[in-house]
């Protein structure tokens, strides 16, 4: 009985990937990677962004006409600053791509490695057997393409789930999802 389950808890897992979304997925992985690793090319990033927005807020504070040659040291210094801090965001940009390629690539093999391994794993094998005759000719249907004569076989069975949390997906949407965002909406007017 592990196997009805098995593929069952696996649907769920791939389609509520599906249903976040990978880019979804991936910006949220990202966040947390930099979070928790400390980049130092996020960090430099950060720093260089604070450095130029300071630099920017005592620009405005200097008067050009009072004192032009301060004025003109700041405005070269924030010159280099806003150069080096897009370098440094492209830089960081780069490696955001990189990243978020290698987890969505991870993320297409959950989603679909993982069910056509299974398939191929499991395709003789029947996920039940079905009470015989309550299905008549469609009872061979059920069965296809390996699983033995009155099952249902794991391609079957993965088209089952995949519909059922669909539609529960769905369900929880139109009833849960988009009355709290209504509502939410009246509440702000």
């Amino acid at each position: 009985m592990y196997l009805p389950i098995t593929i069952f808890l696996l649907v769920l897992v791939t389609e509520s990937i599906l249903f976040l979304g990978y880019s979804y997925i991936t910006s949220l992985t990202y966040d947390l990677y930099v979070k928790f690793t400390k980049d130092p090319r996020v960090l430099k990033q950060i720093k260089m962004r604070n450095d130029v927005f300071k630099l920017k807020k005592e620009l405005a504070q200097t008067s050009s006409q009072d004192e032009f040659a301060k004025w003109a040291k700041l405005r070269r210094k924030l010159d280099k600053a806003v150069a080096d801090s897009e370098k440094m965001n492209s830089d960081v940009a780069y490696a955001k791509t990189a990243f978020e390629l290698k987890v969505k690539s991870a993320l297409w093999f959950i989603v679909h490695g993982s069910q056509l391994g299974m398939v191929m794993w499991f395709r003789k094998s029947a996920v039940f057997y079905l009470p015989p005759g309550w299905f008549g000719p469609a009872q061979r249907i059920l069965s296809w393409p390996f699983a033995p004569a009155g099952s249902v076989s794991v391609a079957v069975w993965f088209a089952a789930c995949r519909r059922v949390i669909k539609a529960l997906a769905l369900t929880a949407n139109d009833f849960v999802f988009t009355p709290a965002a209504e509502r939410k909406v009246a509440s702000a007017q």
